[in-house]
């Protein structure tokens, strides 16, 4: 980890009164479960922007 991103967290962490551990588990945890929903989301975006790509073009194009 880059030395200013681990001053970065210690600093966080201290005033969080938590270790830099738990904050690096909570990172990880709330990333993947971003990406999750993201993935979730954009299999029937895709798939809805595709089959109704006319309605979504802007008036007049």
């Amino acid at each position: 980890m880059p030395e200013e991103l681990q001053a970065a967290l210690k600093q966080r962490a201290e005033g969080e009164g938590r270790s830099m551990r738990a904050m690096v588990i909570q990172a990880v945890e709330w990333y993947l479960v971003e990406e999750a929903d993201r993935a979730t989301v954009r299999k029937p975006g895709a798939k809805y922007a595709s089959k109704h790509a006319d309605l979504l073009r802007r008036p007049g194009e």
